[in-house]
Formats: C-alpha cells, sequence, structure tokens
C-alpha cells in the first residue's frame, strides 16, 4: 500500500525519449508515476491524482482520452501538446483539461504546473477547512463526496466548474469580482487569460439554467435565485 501523502501521477505519452527522462525526474521530486503509453492504456490505468496526457497518440485521439478521463473521474488532467496552435484551449478547457503545456517545455515548469493544480484542487475540496453542505434553492452540493444536484437531479461537473460554482454558492446574493474568482478558483499566478472564467460560467449555465448565475456588468458574477436569501450551510 502506498504512503497516503504520495502523489500519484498517470503519464500518457509513446515517445520514450520523452517518457523515460520525465518518469526520471518525476520519480526524483518524489511522486508515484505510471506510464501509459496509448489512448488505450490510459483509459484502463488505475485511479490516480492527476494525468499528464499528450495528445499525439499512435491508437486514439488525444481529445478523445481527455473526454472519456473526465467521463470516467473528476481526476485533474493537464494537456501535453507538440504545437500552441494544435489545440484551442476553449475545446479542451470545455472537454475537461484543467491546464496545458507545450513542448517543448522546461521540467521545472512542467512541475509548477503539476503542484499548482494539485494545491487548487486539494484547495477547493474544503473551502474553509469546512466539509458541510452549501444548500441554495434548488441547488444542493456535498462537498464531502464533491458531488451536487440541481432541482433534485444529479450534475456532472468538470473539477474546476465545481470549484466556480461552490465559489459562488457559498456567498449566493453577493458579486464577486472577476479578480476575485480567478484568484480563488484558479489562484493568484494563473498564467492564462481570464477568458477562462466566461468558458466556465458558460458551461455552468448550460448545465444549470442560465438565471441562477447572473452577470454584474463591469464587476463580475453572483449566484442568484428565487430562494438565495435562505442560502444553508449544514442543513
Amino acid at each position: 500500500m502506498r504512503e497516503p501523502d504520495v502523489v500519484r501521477l498517470l503519464l500518457v505519452e509513446d515517445d520514450p525519449t520523452i517518457s523515460d527522462p520525465l518518469l526520471e525526474g518525476l520519480r526524483r521530486e518524489g511522486f508515484e508515476v505510471e506510464l501509459a503509453a496509448t489512448g488505450a492504456a490510459a483509459l484502463a490505468a488505475a485511479p490516480v491524482d492527476l494525468v499528464l496526457l499528450d495528445l499525439g497518440l499512435p491508437d486514439l485521439e488525444g481529445r478523445v482520452v481527455c473526454q472519456e478521463l473526465r467521463k470516467a473521474s473528476n481526476v485533474p488532467i493537464i494537456v501535453v501538446t507538440a504545437r500552441s496552435d494544435e489545440i484551442d484551449r476553449v475545446v479542451l478547457l470545455e472537454l475537461g483539461a484543467d491546464d496545458y503545456v507545450v513542448k517543448p517545455f522546461g521540467f521545472r515548469e512542467l512541475v509548477a504546473r503539476i503542484r499548482a493544480v494539485l494545491r487548487r484542487v486539494g484547495q477547493a475540496e474544503v473551502p474553509g477547512g469546512d466539509t458541510e453542505p452549501v444548500v441554495v434553492g434548488g441547488l444542493a452540493i456535498d462537498r464531502r463526496s464533491h458531488t451536487l444536484s440541481f432541482d433534485g437531479e444529479p450534475i456532472a461537473l468538470t473539477p474546476k466548474e465545481y470549484d466556480l460554482l461552490l465559489c459562488l454558492a457559498i456567498d449566493a446574493g453577493a458579486v464577486k469580482t472577476r479578480e476575485q474568482l480567478m484568484r480563488e478558483v484558479w489562484d493568484e499566478h494563473w498564467w492564462g487569460s481570464t477568458k477562462t472564467l466566461d468558458v466556465h460560467i458558460a458551461s455552468l449555465r448550460r448545465k444549470l439554467v442560465p438565471e441562477v448565475i447572473e452577470t454584474v456588468r463591469s464587476v463580475g458574477y453572483r449566484y442568484t435565485s428565487s430562494e438565495a436569501q435562505d442560502t444553508q450551510v449544514g442543513g
């Protein structure tokens, strides 16, 4: 049995000239790493804490693998691609990727990305150190199981969609600025465009109902409903 504080990674990469030094380096950093050389092997692998997914696989389209991994679990996914113009960031976000790196990349940069994503996921699981459920109108969030329902129906979210919705719902009715949301959900060192926030808001509106997340022009967003004043934490 592995120690509970050891982080297990799945490296999905078919090129041994890349995978071999990565395996050695990541293990030297203290990670436990499993290698999958194909998309099929990645989908059949045991559960891990984070997936490093190369898009250029010999058997399956990398985007398909990303989508299937996301359907199966909320594991954080960092996509690795050969050229920045091969990927559409919005598409990757909609498929459930949490971040991406472009080859060639520095090993220290990759490790920093891995730690940043793991840190964000870990912080979001128990905001404020609390695990009590959050109930706002028809929305019910179970922070222990990382699951939620809306009007009694279970809703599947990506990890970042969950983090964002929880951030808004836990303070329902209050306006959260774009800067607050980026800092609290992504972190203050987020390297990308804030358009990622708009992508996630749009996805949440599709999965719930559009009107529960209100745009406050030139400021940010807030979670609202007819019962927004009756927000309960802990039920």
